[in-house]
């Protein structure tokens, strides 16, 4: 091999060489596309997820707010009831004091009918002993009834 020949294949190697660097550069600018396609794939379904995200949190916001809305109505309503219960529970805690001082009353009104009532036996008593002894004298008193 003389170095003719030498350096013939000395630049054939060279040539191959750039032409491999070339086509290394070409295939890598390829891949660097693609890879930068689906990159700008990726960041655009992140931002679409995060509008979707926003848009869900807004009406969230909003569903929320209707629920603590009616949930002040409820506690309001709630409140009035309550006073209203309170209202009533007075009301019959009156009326019990009333019925208890009605029924104190009445017990009075029923002890005092008793009495009235062993008063009119006790007059009873006497006026059919009153009577017996009257009948026995039957010629000295008539007696008339009329009917």
């Amino acid at each position: 091999m003389n170095e003719e020949e030498f350096k013939n294949i000395e630049k054939i190697i060279v040539d191959f060489k750039d032409e491999i660097k070339q086509e290394f550069r070409h295939q890598l600018g390829i891949q660097t596309e693609k890879f930068q396609h689906k990159l700008d794939i990726v960041v655009e379904g992140h931002q679409m997820l995060s509008d979707k995200m926003d848009r869900i949190k807004t009406e969230l916001v909003e569903r929320i707010g209707c629920v603590e809305h009616k949930l002040d109505i409820v506690a309001a309503k709630t409140d009035d009831t309550a006073a209203r219960c309170d209202s009533i529970s007075d009301k019959l805690d009156a009326v019990a004091a009333k019925t208890d001082e009605t029924s104190v009353r009445l017990d009075l009104i029923s002890d005092k009918l008793d009495n009235v009532a062993a008063k009119i036996d006790v007059v009873a008593a006497d006026l059919t002993a009153h009577r017996a002894d009257t009948e026995i004298h039957h010629m000295v008193y008539k007696i008339k009834e009329e009917g």
